[in-house]
């Protein structure tokens, strides 16, 4: 079949059918053009929380801030994530990359055996777990390179009350986040308040 022929009459009006691989150095600066271009759009939606390209460009800055000047990453070092689709994965995602970070996407599901080999054949140096699988990741760390840990809860990205109130019922009412004991690791909240006070140097990608 010839794909080209049968996509040719696809493409929504406006959308382009080629694109022009020499407008961008790399995947920081296509966000960075979208975040700039589409400011006031809505970018993620998930858990009734929605995050303009605004808020996107501003939290993954504060999350690349915080990296850059509470930890001793640099870039190139890898860094694991461990969530589903929440509104804070692009966050973190992006912020990571901002930072000059290698993305381990790294699959909720996961066995703890699976998780291990993972981070340790990726060289993973830090990691960001979903709460609801951090209690695996308690098991694996002590087998791993990992030296710096942030763990976010599913409604992390709504305002401080909001944001608490549903976090506790899905921790003590539904019952949602098995207990863990992760004394080392930074709250993601807490981490994008820090990242705000710190200054963000942009990265040249290679």
């Amino acid at each position: 079949m010839d794909f080209e022929q049968f996509y040719k009459d696809k493409y929504p009006a406006g959308v382009p059918r080629e694109v022009d691989l020499n407008k961008y150095k790399s995947m920081v600066d296509v966000f960075d053009q979208a975040v700039q271009k589409y400011a006031d759009r809505p970018a993620f939606s998930a858990v009734g929380a929605t995050l303009t390209y605004r808020d996107l460009d501003t939290q993954s800055r504060n999350f690349a801030a915080w990296l850059q000047n509470k930890t001793d990453l640099k870039p190139g070092d890898r860094i694991a994530v461990q969530m589903p689709n929440v509104s804070q994965y692009p966050v973190v995602v992006f912020g990571a990359m901002r930072a000059g970070l290698i993305v381990v996407n790294t699959n909720p599901l996961y066995t703890t055996r699976e998780m291990e080999h993972q981070f340790n054949d990726s060289g993973a140096k830090a990691l960001v777990v979903l709460a609801n699988m951090a209690e695996n990741a308690e098991k694996v760390l002590p087998h791993t390179g990992i030296e710096h840990v942030i763990v976010t809860e599913i409604a992390d990205m709504h305002s401080p009350i909001k944001r608490t109130l549903l976090n506790a019922v899905i921790k003590h009412v539904k019952k949602m986040v098995p207990p863990f004991n992760l004394p080392q690791a930074h709250k993601l909240p807490a981490v994008l308040s820090a990242g705000a006070r710190e200054k963000f140097t942009p990265v040249e990608s290679k």
